[in-house]
């Protein structure tokens, strides 16, 4: 089975390109899907310790948490510290179950996938990517996005021209959905003939 991960910044189309995938019948995976649900679940304790009055209605108030680590930044090493060990269990556990399911092929979108500096293992990287113009008017139209959060999380990120050079496939999300649609298409042909 090929592993293909999936990265790129922020507002760059990486969940519209996933679900390209998906559509199919491709074994997908969301690592801010996957940190939504350890948020309601396995998460809460430790992260409700280790910033007190985050939990509401038994989950993590993201909102609330959000708010902290833009006061704190530092902070945020201590929740990559609680949460990114979960994800990557649940990242191990998708793997082997679409191994064992006979999927040729399996993706993983990790946002943040070079700058953690682990070894994924996987066989291909895609990168997801926009011009960086677009890439503003999309997150700022985001629910709670603003300007210094945007540029906050740029901060944390590698530079879309550094991703774009570690890139095994790319994949242009400027134009129509359609087009996006035709490239990842493509891609998967791509893979699955080993072109």
């Amino acid at each position: 089975m090929l592993k293909l991960g999936l990265t790129g910044s922020i507002a760059v189309g990486k969940s519209t390109v996933l679900a390209v995938f998906a559509d199919q019948n491709i074994p997908t995976f969301s690592s801010d899907e996957a940190v939504h649900a350890l948020y309601r679940g396995v998460a809460v304790p430790p992260v409700a310790a280790a910033f007190p009055g985050v939990v509401t209605d038994g989950e993590i108030d993201r909102a609330a948490l959000s708010a902290i680590l833009v006061v704190h930044p530092e902070r945020l090493k201590d929740l990559e510290a609680i949460v990114h060990p979960l994800v990557r269990a649940e990242i191990s556990r998708f793997l082997a179950t679409a191994q064992a399911s006979g999927a040729d092929l399996a993706v993983v979108d990790i946002p943040l996938l070079y700058e953690r500096g682990i070894d994924w293992g996987f066989d291909k990287v895609l990168v997801v990517a926009v011009d960086p113009a677009t890439q503003r008017v999309r997150a700022l139209a985001r629910p709670g996005m603003n300007v210094e959060k945007l540029d906050a999380i740029l901060a944390r990120q590698l530079p879309q021209a550094e991703k774009l050079k570690r890139a095994d496939c790319i994949i242009w999300t400027d134009g129509s959905l359609e087009e996006t649609r035709r490239q990842v298409l493509e891609l998967i042909q791509s893979l699955r003939t080993g072109r």
